[in-house]
């Protein structure tokens, strides 16, 4: 059985997509994570509605996050 941090951490250096509460994804390249799920992504990209915005580094705080999941 793995914890939460440990399946985390094997998505690290890999694309994932984050579902945020305000209905936005955010995709981009898992560089760190802390304890509390904030997220540190290289090559960001956020999509909200019809549009979408390359962000490149950025840090996502994990109180804002709902779903993180691997990318394509």
């Amino acid at each position: 059985m793995q914890r939460p941090l440990d399946v985390l951490g094997s998505s690290q250096d890999k694309n994932v997509i984050i579902q945020l509460k305000s209905g936005a994804k955010i995709t981009g390249t898992l560089r760190a994570f802390d304890s509390h799920i904030n997220l540190w992504l290289d090559e960001a990209t956020i999509e909200e509605k019809d549009s979408s915005l390359k962000l490149g580094k950025v840090l996502v705080r994990g109180d804002n996050i709902v779903i993180i999941s691997p990318g394509k």
